[in-house]
């Protein structure tokens, strides 16, 4: 079974980006694993496909608006195997190190 990357992005033009030029991206086009993206703009639902929004209390800056991160997560998780791990990389988590990370053999 091939190790599978599903990547929610406002970019997906970006990937595989620096990706492609590293081991990762021999192991890529060996095909020891596969990634995909989804636009996370296409589950926006007004004609300007927007997807972010000013801070609920205020401040400099925008935010991804939820409804839209939702809908997208949702799309993806129905995509994926059920017991298949999500990873939300969010200020207010927890910060991703080696050891929230299982190793694949």
């Amino acid at each position: 079974m091939t190790w599978r990357a599903t990547v929610l992005t406002i970019m997906p033009d970006f990937f595989p980006g620096p990706l492609g030029l590293s081991l990762a991206g021999k192991a890529l086009l060996e095909e020891k694993w596969s990634l995909a993206t989804i636009d996370i703009r296409d589950f926006a639902t007004d004609k300007h496909r927007s997807v972010d929004d000013t801070p609920a209390g205020g401040g400099a800056g925008m935010v991804m608006r939820a409804d839209i991160a939702a809908a997208a997560i949702d799309a993806a998780r129905l995509m994926m195997p059920p017991a298949s791990p999500t990873i939300y990389l969010s200020p207010r988590g927890a910060p991703l190190t080696e050891t929230h990370v299982d190793v694949l053999s």
